[in-house]
């Protein structure tokens, strides 16, 4: 069953790369046929992804939520996200840049050993402590749909702020052309960091709440909890700016960025540094 899992797992991503194609065919021709074949092979991607993840969760015992898995599940999270921004704002341009960003991920996740034999039972008496509750998979959902969120935020306002400065050149490029309203990729990205931020408290509070049942000594300085202390403070400072003072666009746009920077930073520390009480670190 592993096997079929991995296969699958294959499978998600090379229909991810075509998808990739397509999405660039389409947003440089602007032909319908290229932007439905695009969704079409995203969407039998995204259930051979869901399958993948599921076959492999019954092989190992459980979807052990360390090391590649968790990148398997922030693809998955990502392109799930994204069907739902499609399918509200009807903007199918963002795929050109989010389904790639999904196909790397899921490269990376293979890179760092997602075909690897490993499981629930694999983890250590400490580690298996930690994850025997249903807040830690909760909390772990949450953070990654989040992120997902912020992903497509930041990456509407860097879209937005590429538009903005050729219209202050007063250059309407090709590509300006093809891209959305600069009114729609704001709405954009303030819709899915506004969507994304409840997710990420709930998440983050249900970590410390976990943490603290748990009585783990100095949780609260753990790298990574304060990298998503920073994070939680720059996308509420992105709200506060947007719906407290109206502040121009092009400031929270540079703010989601910013942002994003930290998501990916505490990315890689969640899996790069040996410190600390989380168990995502080196693990796969």
């Amino acid at each position: 069953m592993a096997q079929v899992a991995l296969v699958l797992f294959w499978f998600a991503t090379a229909l991810y790369a075509g998808a990739t194609v397509l999405y660039a065919y389409h947003f440089l021709s602007k032909k319908r046929s290229y932007s439905w074949y695009a969704t079409f092979l995203t969407g039998a991607g995204f259930l051979c992804h869901t399958a993948s993840i599921g076959l492999r969760s019954v092989a190992t015992d459980g979807t052990v939520l360390t090391g590649a898995n968790s990148l398997v599940l922030a693809a998955w999270a990502l392109v799930l996200v994204y069907f739902v921004v499609e399918h509200f704002v009807k903007l199918k341009v963002y795929g050109t840049a989010l389904v790639p960003v999904a196909a790397v991920v899921m490269v990376v996740a293979q890179l760092v050993g997602f075909g690897s034999a490993g499981g629930v039972s694999g983890l250590s008496p400490e580690q298996a402590v930690l994850l025997e509750s249903w807040r830690v998979g909760i909390h772990v959902a949450l953070i990654v749909f989040a992120n997902a969120g912020f992903m497509i935020g930041a990456v509407a306002s860097g879209v937005y702020l590429m538009q903005e400065a050729q219209l202050k050149r007063h250059k309407a490029s090709t590509l300006l052309k093809r891209l959305p309203s600069l009114a729609q990729t704001d709405l954009l990205a303030r819709r899915a960091i506004a969507y994304a931020f409840p997710a990420y408290t709930a998440g983050l509070l249900l970590g410390i709440v976990r943490a603290v049942e748990t009585d783990v000594s100095g949780w609260f300085a753990d790298p990574r909890v304060m990298l998503a202390g920073v994070v939680w403070v720059i996308f509420g400072a992105y709200l506060f700016m947007h719906y407290g003072r109206g502040s121009s666009g092009r400031s929270t746009a540079r703010v989601a960025l910013v942002g994003l920077v930290f998501v990916i930073v505490l990315s890689i520390a969640a899996r790069m540094l040996p410190v600390g009480f989380h168990i995502f670190g080196a693990a796969s």
